[in-house]
């Protein structure tokens, strides 16, 4: 394992849905919209001090490529506007 196997890039909240299994679904985007992670997590385990974050640090490694332009613009759009108004550990 290199040293870039271990880097590490901040993200930022560009979506979040509920669904009727209780399960949210949060999405996490590069600033320039390129690079996403989606994680499912139940609505009772983002209470309290698990609550969803504005920004995480994710590996490299572990984001997908967006697939098409809209949503790459769509997502860097919503990272530059959570990036601008939000500390990256405030609670969302």
């Amino acid at each position: 394992m290199t040293e870039a196997d271990d880097e590490t890039v901040r993200c930022w909240l560009v979506e979040r849905t509920f669904d009727d299994r209780n399960l949210v679904t949060l999405v996490y985007a590069t600033l320039d919209g390129e690079r996403y992670q989606r994680k499912e997590r139940s609505a009772t385990s983002l209470q309290g001090d698990s609550a969803a974050t504005a920004a995480v640090d994710i590996e490299v490694t572990d984001l997908e490529p967006v697939p098409d332009a809209e949503t790459r613009e769509r997502y860097a759009t919503e990272a530059s506007r959570v990036a601008d108004s939000t500390d990256p550990d405030e609670l969302i």
